[in-house]
């Protein structure tokens, strides 16, 4: 039941990532074929920018949890077993505070905007929580993607991110072309 949810979480942050990359997309045509007739976009440029924080932070859990964000396994790759095991706990467990307190950061900020009545300074005045939200729901489904990872790895699993190797040259092959991780 709790995995179902959560892995409907991370699947519905990184949809709505995909939204906030579609909403680039007709930002940046809308300003630059208006620009040819004449017609332009209130606050374009503020909203794109928004969108792109949104769409970053909130694809940041789905591409974890996913396998498909870089990491740095130059050590971990060389281990096995147990001190494998050791060493993930240790890195997600740094993650997990890293991460924690960064979301707890922009809960924060948000939070401070919202009490305060912060509004953004452009053509269009918007309550500077609104854009700040999409940065503290991606930081804190993170958040959350990585502590069930720790909790994964605790149980002794293997971590949900880490791909099986490849069976055969030619599916190493595949997925050095499709641009995955080998």
């Amino acid at each position: 039941m709790i995995r179902r949810f959560l892995d409907a979480l991370y699947l519905g942050a990184g949809i709505l990532a995909g939204l906030f990359l579609v909403a680039i997309f007709l930002l940046m045509m809308g300003l630059s074929v208006g620009r040819e007739f004449g017609l332009n976009i209130p606050a374009g440029d503020d909203f794109t920018a928004w969108s792109l924080v949104a769409m970053a932070f909130l694809g940041l859990a789905h591409t974890f949890k996913r396998g498909e964000m870089i990491r740095v396994g130059l050590l971990l790759e060389r281990l096995h077993g147990r001190k494998k095991q050791i060493a993930e706990i240790v890195s997600l467990t740094v993650a997990a505070a890293f991460i924690g307190y960064f979301a707890w950061q922009a809960w924060t900020l948000a939070f401070d905007s919202w009490r305060f009545g912060d509004m953004s300074q452009g053509v269009v005045v918007v309550p500077l929580w609104i854009p700040q939200a999409g940065y503290v729901l991606g930081l804190a489904v993170l958040f959350i993607a990585v502590l069930d990872e720790l909790v994964v790895v605790l149980q002794g699993r293997r971590p949900t991110y880490e791909q099986e190797p490849p069976a055969t040259p030619d599916e190493l092959v595949e997925r050095i072309a499709s641009g995955g991780g080998v």
